[in-house]
């Protein structure tokens, strides 16, 4: 009976450190991902149909990120964004939309709702992202890089609302940050779009 109680004894000490273990591992896996994020390029990311997608599938076009939401005063600049997406989309161009509930709790529904709501509401074709955090403790490891002044120094600081924008120029450099009340069809953005596929373009030229 001694023999057994010590048994069990041990196998329940053996589980605690195991599972302290995988804690630690996981969470330090975690941590070398963020510090060997060194471009967005090293980035994995989920489709909103749940399929794992790295950012270097974007190399070499200028990139927007843009935080989404369905519930949001901002959310009528979806046609704005498809309307820049398709303007400029076969220069390279790519918007990806990353749904996140963080600001008000206007993103409450599951990826097929949000996804079902772009299409049938604003006929959305950019690419779109499950829903992440993009601010707080979970932030996803996409937005620690968007925001940190390590990675991002010109435009770091934290998201401060639905429908913030960065733009990343064919390099992989974020080159412009525009808030939420900057709509995509303005001058400004539009000039710094059309700015970064002319640097593309003219790069592209010289190499050849």
């Amino acid at each position: 009976m001694q023999k057994i109680i010590s048994f069990i004894a041990v196998a329940f000490v053996a589980a605690i450190l195991l599972t302290v273990f995988s804690l630690n591992y996981s969470g330090s896996s975690a941590k070398t991902s963020m510090e060997t994020a060194k471009s967005i390029y090293e980035i994995n990311v989920t489709d909103i149909d749940g399929n794992d997608v790295n950012l270097g599938k974007y190399k070499d076009k200028v990139i927007m990120f843009v935080n989404t939401a369905s519930k949001c005063g901002y959310t009528p600049q979806y046609k704005g964004l498809q309307a820049i997406y398709d303007k400029y989309k076969e220069r390279d161009f790519v918007i990806l939309g990353f749904p996140a509930n963080n600001f008000g709790g206007q993103e409450p529904g599951s990826n097929e709702e949000i996804k079902e709501f772009c299409t049938l509401r604003y006929k959305v074709t950019f690419p779109m992202f499950a829903k992440i955090s993009v601010k707080g403790n979970d932030k996803h490891q996409l937005y620690q890089y968007l925001t940190s002044e390590k990675t991002n120094p010109k435009f770091a600081g934290d998201v401060t609302w639905n429908f913030n924008k960065f733009l990343a120029n064919h390099k992989g450099e974020i080159i412009a940050r525009f808030s939420s009340k900057e709509t995509p069809e303005s001058k400004e953005v539009k000039n710094t779009i059309e700015k970064a596929l002319d640097e593309k373009e003219k790069d592209k030229n010289t190499a050849d």
